[in-house]
């Protein structure tokens, strides 16, 4: 609520003054804000880190990196402490949270896989509602340039700064598509400054603003300013090993450095980001828009090898054990949730699109949606998710022949660069098949369907014989008590319910939703 509109709530006109009692008058007081709240949406800020595991903030325990900002909404607003990525790698769960669906519906099966231009978008659906709608940072769903069909202008973002993948310090960002240019400074601070001005902009044109702000950190290769390294200088002595396998800044191939040298930059990062979440909320507050502000944060899969140093789950980036889809959740939003609250729901980042629908009363797309909104959680209401979540790593491919690209080559090609290369470029293309013929070989990948109590993991490949799993996650955070034989009927019940799903999920591969 601004402070114009509270002002003149606050001061009724003299005539009005001398004729209410005041028990009279604050009931009156307290009404008409009621309404007016109800008039007013939520301004809505999602932010995103970029390889930031659950165990990497203070909150959770960590015994190293320094996380102020997220510990502060953590202590005082909404903790998910159960929530996924719905990949255990970044495009897909970047198109999770923008779709509401899984990422294997379009195709965006690992990361440099576009989206798809018939996806409805949820930049699309705030826009129907009136928002301005930004992006800011790391998009990774296809090139940002103006003539790409699945950049963040093309999915419904009226204004962006933006890359096509990851980013360091002194980014290289595109504005609204345009060449891309060099911007000085730390990369988290920089897409913040952006999502600053855009809110400004959005404030003069007297619109409620959607800011999508995904940062390129903690991603490596690593860096970070001298004051945040600082911090974390007793960590080389602490750990000179392993060796872990990680991109050189100075060549963009890989290298090998000692474990202690790589998390001390690789926590510098995380710290500079929770500094920039920091200066975002500094100004929200300064600028009377706290109040009714969500801001939504978490991370897009789990810790990769070169940083994984403590954590309480089996697994890491680019598997479907805990380790690497449960990811750090906070939700701040004082006008609705007054008192901290700590959620054990299972939640995905899937809901964020059904979530956000339900708040400002858009309806939700027609065809499947893998999401739920979390509505009633935030406000307290919600005990148990009403159905499972599922995850799936798809490693089958066209039955046959050469698959034929959706989105012509030249479309597809990124021109942002980056510090790692690929195939011999500092860029990403990226890529995206028609998939019209559903058989048996396309069920197969690592895959896991997970309820209120139970978690199935089934690994599997063409020709091969699948590897079933089942944790009881109540009592086995850490994945390592096998039930899948002592109890033959959860299994079951889940491998159908699980496979019942991919058919749902392949169906809409073939492109079914779009006829």
């Amino acid at each position: 609520m601004n402070t114009t509109r509270q002002s003149r709530l606050r001061k009724p006109p003299p005539s009005t003054r001398s004729r209410v009692s005041r028990p009279s008058l604050a009931i009156l007081l307290v009404c008409s804000a009621s309404s007016l709240f109800a008039a007013d949406p939520p301004n809505i800020i999602l932010c995103m880190g970029d390889d930031h595991g659950w165990d990497e903030v203070g909150y959770n325990g960590h015994p190293h990196v320094k996380t102020p900002v997220l510990d502060e909404m953590a202590r005082t607003a909404l903790r998910l402490d159960h929530f996924y990525s719905a990949h255990p790698s970044c495009s897909p769960t970047r198109g999770s949270i923008i779709t509401g669906r899984h990422p294997n519906r379009y195709g965006t099966f690992t990361p440099n896989c576009s989206i798809r231009p018939e996806e409805i978008s949820v930049a699309q659906l705030m826009a129907k509602a009136g928002y301005a709608c930004g992006h800011f940072g790391k998009w990774h769903l296809g090139p940002v340039k103006l003539s790409s069909p699945t950049s963040p202008g093309a999915m419904g973002f009226e204004h962006w700064l933006s890359h096509d993948n990851f980013f360091e310090l002194n980014p290289v960002l595109s504005l609204n598509g345009a060449a891309p240019k060099r911007i000085e400074g730390e990369s988290s601070q920089v897409i913040i400054d952006e999502t600053i001005r855009f809110i400004q902009s959005s404030r003069e044109r007297k619109k409620p603003f959607f800011a999508v702000v995904w940062f390129g950190s903690p991603h490596e290769p690593y860096s970070g300013l001298a004051d945040d390294l600082a911090l974390y200088d007793d960590l080389p002595k602490r750990y000179p090993k392993p060796l872990v396998k990680l991109t050189s800044m100075k060549t963009g191939l890989p290298t090998r450095r000692p474990l202690g040298d790589v998390l001390r930059e690789r926590y510098a990062e995380i710290t500079a980001m929770d500094r920039a979440i920091g200066q975002l909320r500094g100004f929200l507050t300064d600028s009377g828009l706290k109040e009714n502000t969500i801001v939504w944060y978490c991370g897009d899969n789990g810790v990769p090898t070169s940083g994984r140093l403590v954590t309480p789950f089996r697994g890491q980036k680019g598997l479907v054990y805990d380790g690497g889809i449960r990811v750090p959740a906070v939700l701040e939003w004082p006008a609705r949730i007054d008192k901290p609250r700590v959620s054990k729901v299972n939640t995905v980042t899937t809901d964020t699109l059904p979530t956000l629908c339900e708040l400002v009363g858009q309806p939700l797309p027609k065809r499947p949606l893998d999401g739920i909104s979390l509505v009633s959680l935030i406000d307290g209401k919600m005990a148990r998710r009403p159905r499972p979540i599922h995850f799936w790593s798809y490693s089958g491919g066209p039955a046959s022949g050469e698959p034929k690209p959706y989105i012509a080559a030249k479309l597809q090609e990124g021109t942002t660069p980056l510090v790692k290369q690929m195939a011999g470029r500092f860029t990403r293309n990226f890529r995206n098949f028609h998939h019209t013929e559903i058989t048996d070989n396309d069920y197969h990948g690592p895959r896991a369907i997970l309820d209120n109590r139970y978690k199935l993991v089934i690994h599997s490949r063409p020709g091969g014989k699948a590897t079933t799993e089942l944790f009881d996650l109540r009592n086995d955070i850490a994945e390592k008590d096998n039930l899948a034989e002592s109890r033959p009927a959860v299994a079951k019940r889940l491998a159908t319910e699980l496979r019942g799903w991919q058919t749902s999920v392949l169906e809409s591969l073939t492109g079914a939703d779009y006829r």
